[in-house]
């Protein structure tokens, strides 16, 4: 009485139709795609290429933003001479390798 009879739409869109309706989301991802995803994975390549090229001697920032000299680099960790202690770190905090001589001029 109060609701009227709802009858189910036949489906006649063809094919053409039914893939103009996927393709905003199509565009969606790889607008993620070229603006997130892919200078992401640019950024974690070259952070694990100066992690694999570190060396004694080199001056680095921390993570947590300690500012020291590379003592000795091990498989996974490295020990960062700060201040003349040696403290032990994830070589995976090491955010930034600075020129040499920076620590000098801070």
């Amino acid at each position: 009485m109060l609701i009227s009879t709802a009858y189910a739409q036949a489906s006649g869109g063809s094919t053409e139709q039914q893939i103009l309706g996927f393709l905003p989301i199509i565009l969606m991802f790889v607008v993620l795609y070229f603006l997130m995803i892919r200078p992401q994975m640019k950024r974690s390549k070259e952070h694990r290429t100066m992690l694999e090229a570190l060396k004694k001697g080199d001056e680095v920032v921390t993570s947590g933003g300690l500012v020291g000299k590379v003592a000795k680099v091990g498989e996974s960790y490295v020990t960062i001479e700060v201040a003349g202690i040696e403290m032990h770190v994830q070589k995976s905090a090491v955010q930034t390798l600075l020129p040499n001589g920076t620590i000098k001029a801070i």
